[in-house]
């Protein structure tokens, strides 16, 4: 099982099971991620818990190409929302994107833990 930290939109939205993708830096935590593998995200302002199922894998060189694979709402974007890969530079470092690449991960919610 892996844990992770989401703040209050993203969490909400994979709650609602309308973002299915969830984005990260390909790094040594998320290499380790396999499809089937348990996903335990945390809500980092309610400590809510949703415990999601992997069910695929997509790797990429950077967001800007995972962008061009997937549609904006289950990347977690609004309908009024322009999907920008540029975006994610607030969480993680071009350098840190070069070296790593990117995955989005495929997930199924399984369960809601308050």
């Amino acid at each position: 099982m892996h844990e992770m930290n989401l703040q209050e939109a993203p969490f909400r939205m994979i709650k609602n099971q309308t973002k299915t993708i969830e984005l990260r830096l390909y790094d040594e935590k998320r290499r380790k991620i396999k499809p089937e593998d348990i996903i335990e995200f945390n809500n980092d302002k309610t400590n809510e818990i949703l415990i999601t199922k992997v069910i695929a894998l997509h790797i990429y060189k950077d967001f800007k190409e995972l962008y061009k694979h997937f549609n904006k709402i289950e990347m977690g974007y609004e309908k009024n929302e322009i999907p920008n890969p540029s975006d994610m530079e607030q969480y993680y470092a071009k350098e840190k994107i070069k070296k790593y690449g990117v995955v989005g991960i495929e997930i199924k919610l399984e369960s809601v833990r308050k």
